[in-house]
């Protein structure tokens, strides 16, 4: 890796949180609500997912 390789623009984010939107389409708009309802509904999936082994290692050790 070189020191020209810093210099290079990065690609954007699909979305970053508070950034202004009045630039945006509505298209675009739709674009990142499905890309945020899709992270939502993987956090909500990891979260159970967490939640049921902490049930688990509770049942575990509670007997």
């Amino acid at each position: 890796m070189s020191f020209l390789d810093d210099d290079r623009p990065k690609k954007p984010a699909a979305h970053e949180i508070g950034a202004d939107l009045s630039l945006l389409s509505a298209d675009e708009l739709q674009t990142r609500i499905t890309i945020l309802q899709e992270e939502i509904a993987r956090l909500e999936a990891e979260k159970a997912r967490k939640a049921e082994g902490r049930k688990a290692a509770d049942s575990f050790f509670r007997t």
